[in-house]
């Protein structure tokens, strides 16, 4: 029987990795102080307990205080450094996978007004647009102390007990030296490539003389800007020929394209409605050109397109980064026959997204990056069994019959529509979104191989819920569209939800007012867009869109610019009336004190969701806890204790959207936490 080939062992030189599974370097932004502290920890060790081969820590970790944190980056600067990475690395070699970490000077890509106020520095003053940092052109002395700041940071990562390090050479300083779109300079740094290569190698040769020559090193590098400003591919495979014949490198790690801006960087990680693996067959010819070990990693979520990666030669180690993050237990599953259960990652982006909003989480996984209190892995309950009945079968409503299951309760869902799924049936109406729906058909297919029953069509009153004799019910009955803060005229509105649903068609001029600021009001822009309609959107808001990511807006934005759609800014919608066959809009602009009326064939809103709470209010004298949440508890990860009615016959929570309107990975999280005990 031939072994699959993600499960065979590969020679890193003197590093036996035991599959070929891999997370390459990310900042999920949970260091503390700097310092890759407990959080940091559990985090890759859950994945080496979920057996994957090399986690790679410290997404651009930092050498220098010149290069301070743009997200929450480990200070490798910092001796007190070494003590946290030495915890990190025994703990995930105990559990048999290797760990190294990505190391990196910014250069331009962060901001002087942080830490210690320095100037950020780069080849040449030349600004990047994402950071938007003016940088100073380095000096002689600027380099010489950088060099020996990488052999500095190097030396403590050696003396942590980390398996090796890589560099980190794409849109950073060593490779802003590479590339013409960056460097301008006329000295021995800038020119010919042998000139623009000079810096980078000796930052290389410095490291290698440190750490002396059986320690790991690698390059996580572009090879192709594909940008007509940098790095052609000529040029990059000749960079990586150089690297491979000066013996300073063990592997590489591929990247194609440029990250000075938020478009070019949704290229470089695609996300939802990309392509699966477009960098893979490039990734491929750079093996093939330099046979050095390959790594890479960009939009490989699933096993079959993984498995395919190696079995063709194309990679040695395949990276599941984001894959790992909706469920590190990936290799074990495969080895053990449990391919089916793994959780999808949906290519959302909300995990890169959300670090920029303080810490990285998985759209559906709550687990990640909480592993001190929810558990990626449900323990059945040691107490009795009981009867769990969930009202509505949205993601919150599923998550929380999936852990009841997990937990070996007796679960029934009720649900009022004929289909699981809730709002995201609706965000994926949106043909380029609709991988989504695989946070509900992991979730159906896990309630069922768990024994959880399902009603649909089945509007649940009081009696309904009662009649199921339960010892606790979880209200997950949503929202609905909210047109609740208009003054007037909300029977004239169009809802994102009427419009996702298939219940309006639009046609002619359309206005989509988007006071929500996320996912809901861009979806229905795009979806506008797409229909050929004339669109314009309009937004309280002093900028498109706040809560929705770096890596996720510039699709929307395409889809917009293809429509030659329309922005207004700083506009407050207040009511709408009839105008003959179309509607008016009054919207009001607090900065000129001004109204403005704006008419059109249809006016969309987005406005979040009322709670559908009407059963919980029915429900909530009858309940031990009157419905209350003891938040101290919900907090620290302990069961829910509160007994305010002991007369009452069950205990009663509600979750998601049926308490206030927010999002998927909050839904999921309400339903884990207060289910997880139970």
């Amino acid at each position: 029987m031939s072994v699959d080939p993600l499960l065979q062992p590969f020679q890193l030189r003197g590093l036996t990795l035991r599959n070929r599974l891999m997370s390459t370097a990310h900042e999920p932004a949970y260091t503390d102080d700097g310092m890759p502290k407990t959080r940091y920890r559990l985090y890759h060790a859950e994945k080496a307990r979920g057996g994957i081969a090399l986690t790679m820590i410290g997404g651009s970790s930092v050498v220098a205080p010149d290069s301070p944190q743009a997200f929450g980056n480990i200070l490798l600067y910092k001796d007190e450094c070494v003590r946290w990475l030495k915890e990190l690395a025994d703990d995930v070699h105990d559990k048999g996978a290797a760990v190294m970490i990505q190391i990196t000077h910014l250069g331009r890509r962060t901001s002087w007004s942080k830490d210690d106020w320095l100037p950020v520095i780069a080849p040449s003053h030349v600004r990047e647009p994402a950071h938007r940092a003016f940088p100073k052109a380095m000096e002689d002395w600027d380099i010489a102390r950088v060099i020996a700041a990488y052999a500095d940071a190097a030396e403590r990562v050696k003396a942590g007990g980390l398996d090796g390090v890589e560099f980190e050479c794409y849109g950073h300083l060593i490779d802003q030296f590479w590339s013409p779109a960056t460097n301008k300079r006329a000295d021995e740094y800038g020119g010919s490539i042998d000139n623009r290569l000079r810096f980078g190698m000796a930052v290389f040769e410095a490291v290698r003389r440190r750490v002396g020559p059986d320690f790991l090193i690698g390059a996580r590098l572009v090879c192709d800007e594909d940008w007509d400003r940098g790095l052609s591919r000529d040029e990059g495979m000749a960079i990586a020929r150089r690297l491979t014949r000066s013996g300073l490198i063990d592997f590489l790690n591929v990247i194609k394209g440029h990250i000075d801006s938020d478009e070019a960087l949704s290229r470089v990680i695609p996300g939802m409605g990309e392509r699966s693996a477009p960098h893979l067959d490039f990734a491929g010819e750079v093996r093939a050109e330099t046979r050095l070990p390959t790594f890479h990693a960009a939009r490989i979520q699933d096993v079959a397109t993984a498995r395919h990666a190696i079995a063709s030669g194309k990679l040695d180690m395949v990276g599941m980064t984001r894959a790992h993050m909706a469920d590190p237990h990936i290799a074990r599953k495969i080895a053990e026959g449990r391919e089916a259960e793994i959780r999808p990652c949906v290519g959302m982006g909300y995990c890169i997204d959300s670090i920029y909003a303080g810490q990285a989480v998985c759209i559906h996984n709550p687990a990640t990056g909480r592993e001190a209190t929810i558990p990626h892995l449900v323990p059945r309950s040691n107490g009795p069994k009981r009867k769990v009945v969930v009202v509505g079968a949205g993601p919150g409503g599923l998550e929380a019959a999936r852990v009841a299951g997990e937990r070996g309760h007796d679960v029934v869902v009720l649900e009022a529509a004929a289909r699981p799924g809730g709002q995201i049936v609706l965000a994926a109406a949106l043909k380029r979104r609709r991988e989504i729906i695989g946070v509900v058909d992991w979730r159906v297919r896990e309630c069922e191989r768990l024994g959880v029953v399902f009603r649909f069509n089945a509007f649940a009153g009081a009696d309904d819920v009662l009649g199921l004799d339960p010892d606790v019910v979880i209200i997950a009955t949503g929202g609905a569209p909210n047109i609740e803060f208009l003054d007037s005229g909300g029977e004239f509105a169009v809802t994102s939800w009427d419009l996702l649903s298939g219940a309006a068609r639009p046609g002619g001029e359309v206005i989509v007012y988007d006071d929500n600021g996320a996912h809901p009001g861009l979806s229905a822009a795009e979806y506008v867009a797409d229909s050929g309609a004339k669109l314009e959107i309009v937004t309280p808001e002093r900028m498109l869109a706040p809560d929705v990511g770096g890596t996720s807006y510039p699709p929307y934005f395409r889809a917009f610019s293809r429509a030659d759609a329309k922005v207004s800014l700083n506009l407050r919608l207040e009511s709408i009336a009839r105008r003959g066959n179309r509607v008016v809009g009054v919207f009001y602009d607090e900065y000129g004190r001004r109204r403005v009326e704006k008419e059109a064939d249809m006016i969309v809103v987005e406005h979040g969701a009322v709670p559908v709470d009407d059963l919980y209010f029915e429900l909530k004298e009858g309940s031990v806890n009157r419905g209350e949440v003891d938040y101290d508890a919900l907090i620290a990860g302990r069961p829910q204790t509160v007994r305010s009615n002991p007369g009452g016959g069950y205990r009663l929570f509600r979750i998601g959207d049926a308490v206030a309107s927010r999002n998927i990975h909050a839904a999921v999280y309400d339903a884990i936490r207060l289910m997880k005990d139970i």
